[in-house]
Parts: structure tokens; sequence; C-alpha cells
């Protein structure tokens, strides 16, 4: 099972024992998923989804809020993956009315509303969703009938795919009453109300009261967030190391340079010391260094003197080169 179907099957599982939310629940699958359908004699209310939770939610939500029965049809899917498809529909003009007139759903005009066998709902009316529980109750049918979400392990990623504008940006709006910033994408005929944010994804997993799921992403997001401190501190380790190593080779390249040219007889006492400690220590750190030393110095005091060694071989190196140039000018 995906993380995703995990989600759904721990919201299916939630059942609001208020009417009202029970209403705007039933409001957002139909108006998602739910579809009037037209036959010779009447009209009736289909809804159709390929995950068993979510048919189980709106059977209960149905028959716990109006005591109707439906008729359930199953048949397999043309994919390989093996799933089915489960269509619940409601025959009895009436009953349907009572639906509709509840949820408070109309019935949206197509252009070739004759010719068209399947009709669309409506956006809800924002009488539905006032209250603050009903807006969960209506996301939570939202995601459960149009949902979905990647894998946290891999990416965070959480959507709800709606067929026109007005109901992409109704949900969103929703959505932000909760301090969630949802974004609205256009793919191809439909809208996608998205987030991709792991923090905002918790924040909506809240809302809609899916806290085994929630606890699960937030043990991946800890879990992640410890693997990236990990890798930036051996990174910078890492870095530190390859500059500690850089540096001294360089002041070992320039005290060697000292030795083999006026000798280390010519330096001052406290130079001279530093300068063969280097030498017998090149994997030292300046303070492991400092410490080596009688008496003990800082850091910043034995910077300064191996940079005052690396001055005095810079010095001697372009005092060589000029004596080298006059030279072959005297010869020339």
């Amino acid at each position: 099972m995906s993380f995703s179907q995990e989600v759904k099957d721990e919201l299916s599982k939630q059942l609001s024992s208020a009417r009202h939310c029970r209403l705007a629940e039933l409001a957002a699958m139909l108006s998602y998923s739910g579809q009037i359908g037209r036959s010779d004699s009447h009209n009736y209310l289909r809804f159709q989804t390929e995950s068993i939770a979510v048919a189980r939610k709106y059977f209960t939500l149905i028959k716990k809020t109006f005591n109707i029965n439906m008729d359930l049809s199953i048949r397999a899917t043309s994919h390989a993956n093996g799933n089915h498809i489960y269509t619940l529909m409601i025959q009895d003009p009436e009953s349907m009315r009572r639906i509709l007139q509840a949820t408070k759903l109309t019935i949206r005009e197509t252009e070739d509303r004759r010719s068209s066998k399947l009709m669309e709902l409506g956006k809800p009316d924002p009488l539905v969703v006032q209250n603050a529980c009903c807006k969960r109750a209506f996301i939570r049918g939202a995601f459960l009938v149009s949902g979905s979400m990647s894998n946290p392990k891999k990416a965070y990623h959480l959507e709800i795919v709606v067929s026109d504008q007005g109901k992409a940006e109704q949900l969103q709006e929703i959505m932000q009453a909760f301090l969630v910033d949802a974004k609205i994408v256009t793919r191809k005929k439909s809208f996608v109300v998205y987030i991709k944010e792991g923090s905002q994804i918790v924040d909506l997993l809240n809302v809609m009261e899916a806290h085994v799921a929630l606890m699960d992403l937030e043990n991946v997001r800890i879990l992640k967030e410890v693997r990236n401190q990990v890798n930036r501190q051996v990174n910078c380790e890492a870095a530190n190391i390859s500059k500690t190593v850089a540096a001294s080779a360089k002041q070992i390249e320039d005290i060697l340079y000292i030795r083999d040219t006026i000798g280390f007889g010519e330096l001052a006492e406290g130079l001279e010391e530093i300068a063969k400690l280097r030498i017998q220590h090149p994997e030292a750190s300046l303070k492991e260094l400092g410490i080596m030393l009688t008496p003990s110095i800082g850091k910043s005091g034995v910077n300064h003197r191996l940079r005052k060694l690396s001055m005095i071989a810079d010095h001697i190196r372009e005092h060589k080169e000029e004596n080298s140039h006059d030279n072959k000018t005297n010869s020339n």
C-alpha cells in the first residue's frame, strides 16, 4: 500500500458525529467525484471510485446521514494492477433530491445538456463550510476522492485535482483558513491544488485529522533532517581538513626553502621553534602547535609566526630572482 493509500485508509475511518460536518464531507466528495446520470425515465446520482476505502466511506456517510440505500456495482479495471472500479448509484429521485438539497449542490449546466448522459455537480455553497470543523471535513472529503501524496521518503508533494478553476480556488481558500499556502496549476483540462513543503503537508494532515500519517511523515522528516545535518557536518569537516592540509603543505614548503637557503640560524628564536615544530608535525592544527610551544601560545599567535615565515620565504625568493636577473644583464 502506497503512502497516499495509507492516508486515505486512515481518513476513511474518520466519521464526524455532527451532521453538518458529514454534509460538508459529502459535498466535497460529490462535487469532485459525483455525477448526475440521465436515463430515459429519470435522473440518478452516481459516485465512482477505485478505492474500496473511499467507497466504504461514501456508503457510510450516505447511510448514516440520510438512511438511504444505494446500488453497488464492481468491475475490474483494464489496468494490470488488478484494481476495481466501485460505482454507487442512488436511483430514487426523491432520495437524490434530499442529498443535493442538504449538501447544497446544483447540477452544472453543460454546453449540450441534452446529449450528455452524465453531468457534473457544481461548486459547493459557502454555507456548507462556514464552521472550522466543516472546513476540515470538506478538505478530508476532497482528498479522499481527488487527492494523492508522494512517498515522503522520496519527495514532499500533496495534490488534489479538480475539474474547474472555481472549485480549485474555493478549495485553496478553505485551506488558507488553516494557514496552509496551497498553489494552483493547470494540468491538461484539470486544475491541481498542490503543496510541496513538508511542514505545510504536516499541517494539512493535521487539519484532516490524519494523525497516524502525520506522525509517519514527521518521523521521515526528522530522519531526513538528521541525515542532512550529518552530511553538512561531514562536508564542513572535510573542507576544513582540506584547507588545513593545503595550508600546512604551503607552510612546510616555505620553511624548507628558508632552511635550504639561509638556514634556521638566521631566524628569531620564536620563528625557529615554530618552523621546526611544523616540519615535525605536518598534520597538527594551529591550536595543537601552540600547545607544543614553550611557553604555549594561542592559534592567532601561531598563525602570526607562520605567516611571518611565509613572508621571509617570499622575500628570499624575490631577492634571489633579482640577483639572477642582474647576473644575466651583466653577462650580456
